[in-house]
């Protein structure tokens, strides 16, 4: 059984990923990364392929990283 300690830092770091989920996310960031100028393919795709990688990445990283202990 995992110490509370181990536990309450897992929970600790999973809001910590909701929370830069939710800041890549906002309206606000998108907008503007929506309206950078672009040359021939716009930049919102590309920011959101990115993000959205790196949330899965992060999450798998915080998942396993703590498994294998």
């Amino acid at each position: 059984m995992k110490p509370s300690g181990a536990q309450s830092r897992k929970a600790e770091r999973l809001i910590a990923l909701v929370a830069i989920t939710l800041l890549l996310f906002c309206p606000p960031l998108i907008i503007v990364v929506d309206r950078l100028p672009s040359f021939s393919v716009g930049w919102l795709p590309l920011y959101l392929f990115i993000a959205w990688a790196v949330v899965i990445g992060l999450t798998a990283w915080l998942m396993e990283h703590r498994a294998g202990r």
